[in-house]
């Protein structure tokens, strides 16, 4: 049987379920069950903190987990990234004081290089020792901190910190702005122990969450269009392997089948139509197995 670790609660926690739950998994319906079998898809689920994840992963407990990729490089556990999820993007970066703040200081601290001798504030510490070891600077101090990282300047705790950036708003709001170049882009992955032979099961779950991805990502698009026009046509729907071409009965023109991004439904729609297509339809993708 599967073990499977899945994120009990904040960001990950409901996004995880319900890709699972698409993937045909058995899901809990209580928030209190922290163990749930699912004797008909041979797996068994474990709920636990987002943090304790890759923990348990490495050390073997369970056999994959769900987390996100900030998380799992933070805890320094023996597991590697196994599948990418496409949900709970973020990116990881320093911020410091949009002005001078120290006395004799002439200009913001603005590249990592001037982060030497200063304390960084941040709730992903090995992640941010790892990254300033690997650019050679020294700082004077890492300070965990388990929330309100933005805080901590104001508060005289630190003189930079590192944290998830989404719109840069709140880090405005406290008077800070960021710099360098990102340390990380995290989003959800599954992971799995390190330098150990696969689980048995774990190739069904990836074809599931895999097919899972590929119906979110990508709609089915149907549309006719005469023959004379059909490469043109074909060279703005490549699909994502071939699209599926057939004859009309009675028609000089051709019905094609094809696999689109669904994020250029609507630019894709008004192409085709610009090179003769009609009867354009789109149709969601529930399930797939490419």
């Amino acid at each position: 049987m599967l073990r499977i670790a899945v994120p009990n609660k904040g960001a990950l926690s409901g996004p995880a379920s319900e890709m699972l739950r698409e993937a045909g998994y058995r899901q809990r319906r209580d928030t209190r069950e922290l163990v749930l079998a699912d004797p008909e898809n041979d797996v068994e689920f474990f709920f636990l903190r987002p943090r304790d994840v890759a923990v348990y992963v490495g050390t073997g407990t369970v056999d994959v987990g769900i987390t996100g990729r900030d998380l799992m490089l933070d805890s320094g556990a023996d597991a590697v990234e196994h599948l990418g999820l496409g949900f709970a993007r973020s990116t990881f970066r320093y911020a410091a004081p949009a002005v001078p703040t120290e006395p004799g200081q002439t200009h913001p601290i603005t590249e990592v290089s001037d982060i030497a001798g200063r304390r960084v504030a941040s709730s992903y510490t090995t992640l941010v020792a790892q990254h300033l070891a690997k650019q050679g600077v020294e700082p004077a101090a890492i300070v965990h901190l388990d929330g309100a990282v933005e805080s901590s300047v104001r508060l005289g705790v630190a003189d930079v910190i590192a944290d998830v950036v989404e719109t840069g708003t709140t880090l405005r709001a406290a008077g800070l702005e960021v710099f360098g170049d990102p340390i990380l882009r995290s989003e959800a992955v599954l992971i799995r122990q390190s330098d150990v032979e696969p689980p048995a099961g774990l190739e069904v779950l990836t074809r599931r969450l895999e097919g899972v991805i590929t119906a979110r990502e990508y709609v089915l698009m149907d549309y006719v269009v005469p023959a004379a026009r059909l490469e043109e046509a074909v060279a703005i729907t490549p699909g994502k392997e071939s699209p599926t071409v057939s004859a009309q009965h009675h028609s000089d023109a051709c019905a094609v089948r094809v696999m689109v991004p669904r994020s250029a439904t609507n630019r894709i729609m008004d192409a085709l139509y610009d090179v003769g297509a009609r009867a354009i339809i789109v149709t969601s993708i529930h399930a797939s197995r490419l």
